[in-house]
């Protein structure tokens, strides 16, 4: 038998072992962090700090120079108001990378000011990324390679429900049956799970980037009044809702006037705010009641017990839980500062190592660099 065959085997095995060490010896010193890479806006959270970036997932682009001129809210100050030469980008569209050069950079951008008050010489990070259920491997791969070029050591891929179920407390490892709608930007995921796993799932493209464009079509449709995406959103979030309320809201919607071109300005109700947002709010709910209909029996009976949780942005929209709870006849009810679910999720993974093994996605790059 050829003994440089073991010699082989043993170099490899050395080399193997160094990595391993230089992991350990690096992960006492890194700056780990989760980061919850979503299509409206992009949060990271580390250890030490707890969350400290929660920016719009927008850039701007020079198109004469392809030179980044401004990353989240600075970008989105900018929305609207350019000149033809910059481009505003949202590099993430359904929570999946449609700019891979452009989610590089604005990675990079985050990593960076994430890092801001480390001593130069700190180790790159580990990072734990959330993505939607229907990610393919090319998307997946697409993800891994921005992160590391940004300057991540290693990446793992948690899909996005798992991690909004850790951070609102959920126990995950159990073999309870739990049912999470995670209402964000481009996506709303709906998922039940048991014993850290998913069993039944929907996805779908109904989110709140949605909502502000059936707010958008219903101006224009009822007052023949163009309205820009920021006004649209601003509406939303003072007085939508799903459900009537006790003391009636309003507020003033400016555009432009589609028949004279001139600026003008509204007054809308709740009542009509929410008329344009009710197919898309009722698409959802029939969503959920079909991915209950397709869950075992024996889930349902825990979920009719423990309730369904509500995550993401979304979640936020007056009235939401009650009108879902109607309909799905099970409680519902908000998680804990909803907006922040899945990037407290991927920091609570940080720390337990076992479990992060455990859930994360297998990786679509070989060779996560050490």
């Amino acid at each position: 038998m050829d003994p440089s065959r073991f010699c082989k085997i043993d170099a490899h095995c050395d080399i193997f072992f160094v990595l391993l060490m230089l992991d350990k010896f690096f992960g006492k010193f890194s700056k780990d962090l989760g980061i919850d890479l979503g299509t409206s806006h992009t949060l990271v959270y580390s250890k030490e700090g707890g969350i400290i970036i929660n920016e719009p997932s927008i850039v701007a682009v020079n198109t004469r120079t392809d030179q980044i001129l401004a990353v989240g809210k600075d970008a989105k100050d900018m929305l609207g108001k350019t000149p033809p030469h910059i481009s505003i980008t949202k590099p993430l569209q359904k929570g999946v990378i449609s700019d891979f050069e452009v989610t590089e950079k604005m990675l990079k951008y985050f990593i960076d000011k994430a890092y801001t008050d480390s001593f130069t010489f700190a180790p790159r990070p580990r990072i734990v990324i959330g993505v939607p259920l229907e990610t393919t491997e090319v998307e997946r791969k697409a993800v891994e390679d921005a992160a590391i070029s940004a300057g991540a050591r290693k990446v793992y891929l948690v899909e996005n429900p798992m991690l909004a179920a850790l951070g609102a407390r959920l126990p995950l490892s159990e073999s309870i049956g739990m049912m999470i709608v995670d209402l964000g930007g481009g996506t709303t995921e709906i998922a039940v799970m048991s014993l850290a796993g998913i069993v039944t799932w929907k996805s779908l493209d109904i989110a709140g980037d949605e909502l502000n464009k059936n707010i958008i079509q219903y101006a224009r449709d009822m007052f023949n009044l163009l309205l820009g995406e920021r006004v649209a959103e601003k509406v939303k979030m003072r007085i939508g809702s799903a459900i009537p309320q006790e003391t009636p809201l309003e507020i003033e919607m400016r555009g432009r006037d589609l028949i004279t071109g001139l600026p003008r300005e509204i007054i809308v109700t709740d009542t009509q705010i929410r008329e344009a947002m009710d197919r898309s709010i009722r698409t959802i709910i029939e969503q959920i009641k079909a991915t209950l209909e397709k869950t075992p029996p024996e889930l349902v009976a825990d979920i009719y017990e423990r309730g369904i949780v509500l995550t993401g942005g979304g979640a936020l929209l007056r009235g939401l839980d009650v009108l879902i709870s109607r309909h799905a006849e099970i409680p519902v009810r908000v998680a804990e500062d909803p907006v922040t679910s899945v990037v407290r999720g991927a920091g609570l993974l940080l720390e337990n190592e076992e479990l992060l093994k455990d859930i994360s996605l297998p990786s679509a790059t070989e060779g996560n660099i050490i």
